[in-house]
């Protein structure tokens, strides 16, 4: 069985609380086991009223409480939090970032004590359990601290671990992708209603089918053109619906809308590095 340990969340918004939610119902851990952080008085009544846990506005005590840190903060943020919380991190605590476009040399730089880290990137499906989170190790995670990040995003979706150069990729493809996603559908949905389709049915008829067709992918393990060609019936409707795809350019415009929001990830991941690592005087 899972080991118990003290979870602190820096910065429970919406991921943050569904990364909690998802731990108190299928991990290993109660309530009592986690603490959260917020920036603002108001939020600590609607953290502990929805998740039932401790909440705070120090960064410090939380984090120095904990055993594993999730950093849930913005990116723009992140320089600061990690700031303000290194003096009291030890190297027998695990460090996960889920800020988009951070690395794990970004935070290592600024804890300085081999501290492991690990960092995440989920998607926004992750708040209804349906989220897929790619994760890379920083230089000091070992195995358990592999095992330790992966158990915690089982509880919201599916992950996978990819060497920390992919993650650009990953970001552009599954945390940016139910954007492209949703313009699939609602597109779908138009065109029912243009064929005189009530909206709320054609939006029914295009999202459950949407879902439907991800998880043949997902149980069947075919490739996803074996499973086109399945629907595909010679002189039927379909391959005409396709052509009029190919024409559009639908396939490579996608390739490149996952081309172009990776290209963006980098330069944030530049801008991050960029930033100075504050270093304190010994000076008296």
């Amino acid at each position: 069985m899972a080991r118990k340990y003290k979870l602190a969340v820096i910065g429970v918004g919406k991921l943050g609380e569904a990364l909690i939610a998802g731990l108190l119902r299928k991990g290993n851990l109660t309530a009592s086991n986690i603490s959260g952080s917020v920036g603002q008085e108001k939020s600590i009544e609607r953290v502990r009223e929805r998740l039932g846990i401790e909440s705070s506005l120090d960064n410090r005590e939380v984090a120095r409480n904990a055993e594993v840190i999730i950093l849930a903060v913005k990116p723009q943020n992140m320089d600061r939090v990690l700031q303000e919380i290194a003096d009291d991190l030890e190297p027998d605590q695990l460090v996960i970032s889920v800020a988009a476009s951070v690395t794990t040399k970004f935070v290592q730089d600024r804890l300085t004590k081999n501290i492991p880290v690990v960092r995440a990137m989920p998607n926004t499906p992750s708040v209804i359990n349906a989220g897929m989170t790619g994760l890379c190790m920083g230089l000091y995670a070992n195995q358990s601290h592999k095992n330790e990040a992966e158990s915690i995003f089982k509880c919201v979706g599916e992950t996978v671990f990819v060497d920390e150069s992919l993650m650009d990729g990953v970001t552009a493809l599954s945390a940016s992708g139910p954007a492209y996603l949703y313009v699939v559908i609602e597109s779908l949905a138009e065109a029912g209603v243009k064929l005189g389709i009530p909206r709320e049915t054609s939006t029914l008829l295009a999202s459950q089918t949407m879902l439907g067709a991800a998880r043949m992918v997902l149980e069947s393990n075919a490739h996803p053109a074996l499973l086109k060609d399945m629907v595909t019936t010679p002189a039927g409707c379909t391959i005409d619906g396709l052509l009029e795809l190919e024409e559009g350019k639908l396939r490579v415009t996608l390739i490149k809308a996952v081309v172009k929001a990776a290209e963006r990830a980098r330069e944030l991941v530049n801008t991050q590095n960029a930033a100075p690592v504050k270093v304190k005087s010994t000076l008296s």
